[in-house]
């Protein structure tokens, strides 16, 4: 039996357990047996390595000394525990140790303890957890080379059943957009740039840049370059179960301690708790869209950027907090995004002025499917280097698009038709060099480039003099308030009704007055912004394109009724002009003729 059927009948067999309900229970359970499954074998490298290695585990809390099954030298097999005592072994003596590891002893114990800190056995039957016990030990040798090359595979099964897990396929991203950005993105193992995904769900992105690090190793790399690539990867990850697959996953890819992939809310972390160490080379993400915080999460940021939506709340943190000056960055993120305006219009300025937004890879639909069919777009973007004098400085001139088209014969992808690596090659083809400004890309029918750098201009020379207005208007408005307050002054402690009813009368006039200003001042205020912030909608369609053809059925229903609308309108104006065709045929002047 290979490995993916092996994985498929342990999860047949968790399905006969009482204990364990619906996927997400079930990848669980299989991932802390595979953790620990996978741990005791790599720790047989590492003791083959190292005479004096010593584990975190307790010793009677190693696989190999209660799970791992004796073999009698004959080929018969037998498990260490009897079913009547595992289930009690697991929840009463395994688990409360593995919980409360010294996680200050060692970066493995803290790992360990990470991992375990909010993991359950759910299982309740000791004969099904022997069999998938049993089925574990068949089907998985790390040392054997095919086995490790299987395993990444199988991983990305258990993965893919995210989708069906209910809000945990929030944090699968198809393997060919995480390979994809990475490759864009570039991190360099010679500069030793560390790469951060603050959303990193099972860690797709961070593996990817794993690969992408590891082959930049040539015969010449020293056994520091290989070492580097374990410090160079950063993750932070709310939820427990994808902590837990992303941890495994980890260890899977050769990362020995992965203790830089930290069970936290990224968003949970203060505004002015950042510091310039937290910073990074590389980032590539693809936060969390359509989700809400809960109440007080973010309340210190900015005003202008307080928002409870959690992608708009990464967009504002990676921009301000977690990239370094001339870092480069990936986000995966929906149309609202780019269309979006109040907030997400803010930081779509903030994004424009702090980075350089270089190319916006607009994906078509059904990327996600089954779990979202959402449009979603890729932004690439460098950090610029930080403007002091005052002034509004914009870094971003140029902003060049892609639509990333269907394969032939497509016309969506699915879960047996998923989005490939191979479909980016016009993409990376076409992609050309940062430090020339992409001088060597060219429009064509799936590229086009916008002229941001005008587009901004033209719009602030429009919105400018309605902005002057405004603020002169502010200004008069201003005036007549302090006359106001003089007024106020100048009666205080006077009794004398007459000159009191008087200034009564002035301040009441400058309070109208005033108050005209002001609602005019908004006025010319609302008509330059009314110029000004469409500039930040990037929902910019292919001009070189065909006319799209939508297979949305609720696009098509609008089309529809408008084509009705359309053909309604027409009867009508026939009507018309048949009734005065046939007007004088009915008119007493023809009926006398």
């Amino acid at each position: 039996m290979n490995l993916s059927s092996t994985i498929k009948s342990i999860q047949d067999i968790m399905r006969k357990d009482d204990g364990v309900d619906g996927d997400a229970q079930r990848l669980g359970q299989l991932t802390w047996l595979l953790f620990l499954k996978v741990f005791d074998q790599r720790e047989e490298e590492w003791e083959d390595d190292n005479a004096n290695y010593q584990s975190p585990l307790p010793e009677e809390f190693r696989w190999r000394n209660w799970a791992k099954m004796n073999n009698d030298g004959q080929g018969k097999k037998s498990h260490k525990m009897a079913p009547s005592d595992i289930v009690g072994f697991v929840n009463n003596q395994l688990f409360p140790a593995l919980k409360e590891l010294d996680a200050n002893a060692s970066p493995q114990h803290k790992v360990i303890r990470s991992v375990f800190q909010d993991a359950n056995n759910y299982m309740k039957s000791g004969t099904q957890l022997l069999a998938v016990i049993e089925k574990l030990e068949e089907a998985i040798n790390f040392h054997d080379f095919t086995t490790r090359s299987q395993i990444g595979d199988v991983y990305e099964q258990l993965l893919n059943d995210l989708r069906g897990a209910g809000n945990a396929g929030e944090f699968y991203t198809p393997r060919a957009i995480t390979a994809f950005m990475a490759d864009r993105v570039n991190p360099r193992l010679d500069k030793r740039d560390t790469v951060m995904d603050p959303a990193c769900g099972t860690g797709g992105f961070l593996t990817a840049a794993i690969d992408h690090l590891r082959n930049q190793l040539t015969s010449k790399s020293s056994a520091e370059d290989k070492h580097a690539i374990e410090l160079l990867i950063r993750g932070i990850e709310k939820k427990q179960l994808p902590h837990l697959l992303c941890t495994t996953n980890m260890l899977l890819h050769g990362i020995d301690v992965p203790s830089q992939i930290e069970h936290k809310n990224t968003l949970g972390i203060g505004w002015n708790e950042w510091s310039a160490n937290d910073k990074v080379d590389c980032i590539i993400t693809n936060p969390p869209f359509g989700g809400y915080e809960d109440d007080g999460v973010g309340s210190d940021y900015p005003a202008d950027l307080k928002t409870r939506e959690t992608a708009d709340m990464f967009m504002a943190l990676i921009i301000k907090k977690l990239l370094k000056e001339n870092g480069r960055a990936a986000v995966v993120l929906p149309d609202g995004f780019l269309f979006g305006d109040g907030i997400k219009g803010t930081l779509k300025k903030l994004l424009l002025q702090e980075c350089k937004l270089h190319t916006i890879i607009r994906l078509p639909k059904g990327v996600f499917a089954p779990y979202t069919t959402i449009k979603t777009n890729l932004l690439f973007f460098t950090k610029g280097t930080r403007v002091d004098d005052g002034s509004e400085h914009f870094h971003t001139d140029t902003i060049w698009f892609y639509e990333h088209p269907y394969p032939p014969g497509y016309k969506s992808y699915s879960k047996t038709k998923p989005i490939r690596l191979e479909e980016f090659k016009p993409e990376q083809d076409w992609w050309g060099d940062e430090s020339d400004d992409f001088a060597s890309r060219e429009e064509n029918e799936f590229a086009w480039r916008v002229d941001f750098k005008t587009k901004r201009e033209q719009a602030e020379a429009a919105a400018k003099p309605h902005w002057d207005n405004a603020e002169q208007l502010n200004n008069q408005a201003s005036a007549l308030e302090n006359r106001i307050r003089d007024l106020r002054g100048s009666i205080k402690g006077n009794n004398d009704k007459t000159q009191r009813q008087s200034v009564d009368d002035e301040m009441e006039s400058l309070r109208s007055e005033s108050e005209t200003l002001r609602l005019k001042a908004r006025d010319e205020q609302s008509a330059g912004d009314r110029i000004y912030w469409p500039i930040f909608n990037l929902d910019i369609k292919n001009p070189n394109g065909p006319e799209e053809e939508s297979h949305d059925p609720d696009e098509l229903l609008v089309k529809y009724k408008q084509l009705l609308g359309e053909i309604e309108e027409t009867e009508n104006q026939l009507k018309s002009e048949l009734a005065a065709a046939l007007a004088h045929h009915f008119s007493p002047e023809a009926e006398d003729a």
